[in-house]
This record gives C-alpha cells, structure tokens and sequence, in this order.
C-alpha cells in the first residue's frame, strides 16, 4: 500500500523558512519522482518542485526558484522541501506526490501525471 506522509507546515512571518518532509513507503524511491504542490484557498493544485530520485534531476517553477530547494534523504525514505524567503503568497496546502518514471520538463508540473499523493500540510505566511 503507497503513502505519502507530508508534514512540516506551520505558521510563520514572511522572510523566514520551514522545510517540509514527504515519508514515502509501499514504493521506492529509488524508479520514482517526487513532487511538490501547494493550493491555495479557493485555487487549482499549482507545481512547485519535483525531483528524481538519484537527485540527479530536480525542476523548479520560477516562483520558487532560488528560494526553495528539494532534496531526497540518504535513506531514501523521504523527500525535503526546504522553503526560504516566504511570503504570504506561499500561504497554501502542500502536498507531495509520486510518479514512476523521471520528471519530464516538460510534463512535470501537471497534477495528471502523478498517481499518489499525500494528505498535505498547511503553510502560512503571515506577519
């Protein structure tokens, strides 16, 4: 059974940083791409990142780029998304998602393309 288990969210002021963690089990990491997304009220499910699992491939819309980074663990275990420089248009629902094949730049961003995704966490920017 797969899950995504995407944790990390919490309230902070704009200017600082949160990393979220996405614990993957039931599929590896090692033939699977992970993303990022975040939705925000009342919006459609946006990319942010994703990455492929030797993290010799890593995409990043232009929002974020520069301010996030993506990272999978030693383990494998789990996917990192280290969020600098928030703002309150950050402020959203981020989830993690899986793919089985490597991020296409082309293709990436679209929710379609993945089959598994988290429950998600909430981030808000606020001062």
């Amino acid at each position: 059974d797969v899950q995504l288990q995407a944790s990390g969210g919490g309230l902070v002021r704009p200017g600082e940083s949160l990393r979220l963690s996405c614990v993957v089990s039931g599929l590896s990491l090692d033939d699977h791409s992970i993303a990022w997304f975040y939705q925000a009220p009342g919006r459609e499910r946006v990319a942010v990142s994703v990455i492929r699992s030797d993290s010799t491939t890593a995409y990043y819309t232009d929002r974020v780029k520069g301010r996030f980074t993506i990272a999978v663990d030693d383990a494998k275990t789990s996917v990192y998304l280290t969020m600098n420089d928030l703002k309150p248009d950050d402020t959203a629902v981020y989830y993690c998602a899986a793919d089985p094949r490597p991020p296409n730049r082309f293709t990436w961003f679209f929710t379609s393309q993945y089959q598994n995704w988290g429950q998600g966490t909430v981030v808000t920017v606020s001062s």
